[in-house]
């Protein structure tokens, strides 16, 4: 089974992953799998080790018949945005990414937390420990944003049309 995802039938999702055995990337991994079994999607994990094989792993997931990819939530994929974005766009792989800088670089699509906010949250709590709060006394926060922003000129790139339902949601469309 697999599920329709505009022009595309997804069936099998690519997951980029750098340090498998990284106690978060297990967690994020685990939730992406869950997901994944929900909706009938097949998840294939793509080991990366350094960026001299990001080519090589995108032409595996070319072989492997992966739909669609997404990396899980690593400094080093960041890093490496712009090279991520050029292979997927040149291997026609729609991908969603955790960061709107990589929609920014040119990839399709991210869904993630509002940086900004998070940032002017942080400079908040160190201004109240530099006042004197003592740090255990703070109170722990989750993100409250999360920013849709896709790029319609990676998708035209690609060979996907995004309908104007999906497009009507997203915080930001570039043109």
């Amino acid at each position: 089974m697999s599920i329709l995802l505009w022009d595309i039938t997804l069936a099998r999702l690519g997951l980029l992953v750098w340090k498998p055995d990284g106690p978060g990337n297990a967690a994020e991994r685990s939730e992406i799998e869950s997901a994944s079994r929900v909706l009938a999607v097949e998840v294939r994990a793509v080991e990366v080790t350094g960026p001299d094989i990001l080519a090589s792993s995108f032409s595996a997931m070319n072989k492997a018949g992966i739909n669609a990819f997404m990396g899980l939530t690593d400094t080093r994929f960041a890093v490496n945005r712009q090279r991520i974005v050029e292979l997927a766009t040149k291997h026609r792989l729609p991908a969603i990414y955790p960061d709107r800088i990589f929609v920014e670089a040119g990839g399709l699509m991210s869904y993630g937390t509002n940086r900004a906010q998070w940032r002017r949250r942080i400079v908040y709590f160190i201004d109240l420990v530099l006042k004197g709060t003592k740090p255990a006394d703070l109170p722990v926060e989750q993100p409250m944003k999360f920013e849709f922003v896709i790029n319609l000129k990676t998708a035209k790139q690609i060979g996907l049309t995004i309908p104007p339902n999906v497009l009507a949601r997203a915080d930001r469309v570039i043109r």
